[in-house]
């Protein structure tokens, strides 16, 4: 569909008109000195004048095209500041599926080496990685962010269907890089800040922590209160053990420290108050119940929508507008310029 975005430029096409009423106004008004007359003498006027009688010169053919390429010009640019577009109608589809917000904890109670895979002792931030990428894999046609919290909460993604792009940024993620407290009521709030956003019915935030709330302004509980008021399930995701005294890289050593134990009333509350369930990161069926409690939900509609992507098409009349001045600088006064002088 063509279209012009700017079609209040055509008033442009005025001002010559303008222009020309005004000069022939000045050239009917009468100027001073105007009674002064100035006599021809030649001997033979009267024959002078009976020649002439009748006879006005009509106007050139080279006025005429100087004219000619002056309305082009003109024409040309009054066309190309009019902006003129094609408007190609383009249709955005988007898949039915769930809203599912990742909240996973980034403190410094994630360095706590309290996991072992192989015989080998590994962090909790290692487990989560592991566990939270094979769930991003899963989830095929759904919309996946991310949200991590220390100190405060971020957003890290926004719902997208981009889950490669979501799992490259878990893959990245390091411990403290959010500070070393865990604001997991703030995180929760956060979470449902962007899932209220979308159709009710498949709001998901899948919690990922210790079960350990040392820093924000919202406490987990109240903010769990939130999440059932808008609709949003949390399914938690406790990260730890339950041993008393608990290995840590601090200062480039290994330290065992008793205050990094692990939560799980907090998590389970959570999970109740929102209609949602607790799993434990170990557990090697928690990923297929998950998964099966989601699917069980009502899936967001489809949507779709109809754009209008705009191609600009100023190019042609300025490219008129151009070959017209070329024109007359080439012709002045509708005659050819000769360039030199005579051999």
């Amino acid at each position: 569909m063509f279209h012009f975005q700017w079609p209040w430029m055509a008033l442009l096409l005025l001002l010559p008109l303008g222009q020309w009423l005004l000069a022939r106004r000045r050239g009917l008004r009468p100027q001073r000195g105007d009674e002064t007359r100035t006599t021809l003498l030649h001997p033979a006027l009267a024959r002078i004048e009976a020649a002439f009688q009748g006879h006005r010169p009509g106007p050139s053919a080279a006025s005429l095209l100087q004219r000619a390429l002056l309305i082009l010009l003109w024409l040309g640019i009054t066309g190309a500041a009019m902006r003129p577009q094609w408007l190609q109608p383009y249709r955005e589809e988007k898949l039915t599926g769930y809203d599912l917000m990742l909240a996973v904890d980034a403190s410094h109670s994630m360095e706590a080496l309290d996991f072992s895979v192989g015989g080998r002792q590994v962090s909790r931030m290692q487990v989560v990685k592991g566990v939270m990428g094979r769930f991003i894999d899963q989830r095929k046609g759904d919309r996946v962010g991310l949200i991590i919290f220390g100190n405060q909460a971020f957003v890290l993604s926004p719902l997208t269907l981009d889950r490669r792009a979501v799992h490259a940024l878990l893959d990245e993620l390091v411990p403290r890089i959010a500070g070393d407290g865990t604001a997991m009521g703030d995180a929760i709030a956060l979470g449902v800040k962007k899932l209220r956003e979308r159709p009710p019915g498949s709001r998901v935030l899948i919690l990922v922590a210790d079960g350990e709330s040392t820093a924000g302004t919202i406490p987990p509980v109240e903010a769990a209160r939130l999440a059932a008021a808008e609709g949003v399930r949390i399914y938690t995701i406790g990260v730890g053990s339950h041993q008393k005294e608990v290995p840590i890289y601090e200062g480039g050593r290994l330290v065992y420290r008793s205050d990094l134990g692990f939560d799980e009333a907090t998590m389970k509350k959570i999970a109740r108050l929102t209609g949602g369930a607790y799993f434990r990161a170990s557990d090697a069926n928690a990923l297929e119940e998950i998964s099966q409690r989601i699917n069980e939900l009502e899936k967001s509609q489809a949507e779709a929508r109809t754009i209008q992507v705009p191609y600009p098409l100023y190019r042609w009349p300025l490219g008129v507008a151009l070959a017209a001045l070329l024109l007359l600088a080439l012709f002045p006064d509708g005659r050819r310029r000769h360039l030199g002088g005579d051999i």
